[in-house]
């Protein structure tokens, strides 16, 4: 299979979600305690260059996005969609929480800052694997 050989149109949807998610979890349900777990104030949000920091976390969620559609397609083709779902879900707590614990606790993080981020990455892997489930 072709690197490239992917569903484009999911990989784009699929970042976006990840991106929605993650405007929502950041904003309205857990913007505050976010703010306080790393010591942040509105303000201090307010000083970041958006276009930076926006166009950069949309460009990182395209790549993670097309890893697992290629993922999906060169060797999860034939999986069910609740098997994919489950999969996205499975690469956050497999992968991304243990290595972001493992920076927490040598960074001596708040917990709280864990349990958020971290509920962020299971909410993001899952939703953009449910788009590339949808959209093989």
């Amino acid at each position: 299979m072709n690197l490239f050989d992917v569903n484009w149109l999911a990989v784009v949807l699929a970042a976006l979600s990840g991106f929605l998610v993650g405007g929502l979890w950041y904003g309205p349900v857990m913007g505050k305690s976010w703010m306080a777990a790393v010591g942040k104030s509105e303000e201090d949000i307010k000083q970041i260059n958006p276009a930076k920091t926006y166009g950069l976390t949309f460009l990182l969620a395209l790549l993670a996005s097309w890893t697992l559609a290629h993922t999906f397609a060169s060797y999860a083709k034939d999986l069910s969609v609740t098997v994919k779902i489950l999969t996205g879900f499975g690469v956050a707590l497999g992968f991304i929480l243990p290595a972001l614990w493992t920076n927490y606790l040598f960074q001596d993080a708040d917990r709280r800052l864990y349990l958020i981020d971290g509920g962020y990455w299971l909410l993001f892997f899952t939703a953009m694997a449910a788009v590339h489930a949808f959209m093989p």
